[in-house]
């Protein structure tokens, strides 16, 4: 790949600062999962197979199932069969794909850029895009704490670019998700 030494020191610290946010989030999930469906599902469950978005969606998705408010009303028998089936079902589609699916990814790729890698990055931004904002719409629809966290992530990461970029604050701009992600959970659980 051509690439010195000094840029890839500098892209693994890159990295390791930037998922810092990130990795707050999914603990701050797994506490929430430890709550409620106890410590060796929610470890299993975020470990070693799923995302935080989804094994609290799916949990919650099982016990509404049979009348269990997840993290408000009390967990029963039912209701935590019923949160962890709907996790390891819902997880089913992810594994039969990385399976039968990962080996044919390289073709796929190639077909859908055709072979040009301009393409390829615009595809896969786009996507990133979409995600993300699908994800955000769900929680700002709601019109609640989520909301509200949504949108001042949204502000102080806005606010964050612009001043690292402003003042070219190279180390700064490494933190700007962290920061957004932190600050944005903190003043919400203030609020």
């Amino acid at each position: 790949m051509d690439l010195t030494k000094g840029q890839m020191k500098e892209a693994i610290r890159s990295a390791a600062i930037t998922s810092i946010g990130p990795s707050i989030v999914v603990l701050s999930g797994l506490l929430s999962l430890l709550i409620t469906v106890g410590g060796p599902v929610a470890w299993m469950r975020l470990s070693l197979i799923g995302s935080v978005m989804f094994e609290s969606t799916a949990a919650n998705m099982g016990t509404s199932a049979v009348g269990v408010d997840l993290g408000v009303d009390k967990m029963t028998p039912e209701a935590l069969t019923m949160a962890i089936w709907t996790m390891i079902i819902g997880s089913i589609g992810w594994v039969l794909f990385a399976t039968f699916a990962s080996s044919r990814m390289g073709k796929i790729e190639k077909k859908m850029s055709g072979n040009n890698t301009k393409r390829l990055t615009m595809i896969s931004a786009a996507a990133v895009i979409g995600v993300f904002s699908a994800t955000s719409a769900s929680h700002l629809v709601r019109l609640d704490k989520n909301s509200i966290a949504c949108v001042l992530g949204a502000l102080i990461m806005a606010f964050m670019m612009y001043l690292t970029e402003k003042f070219h604050m190279k180390r700064l701009k490494e933190w700007n998700l962290t920061i957004a992600i932190l600050g944005a959970m903190i003043i919400t659980a203030c609020i």
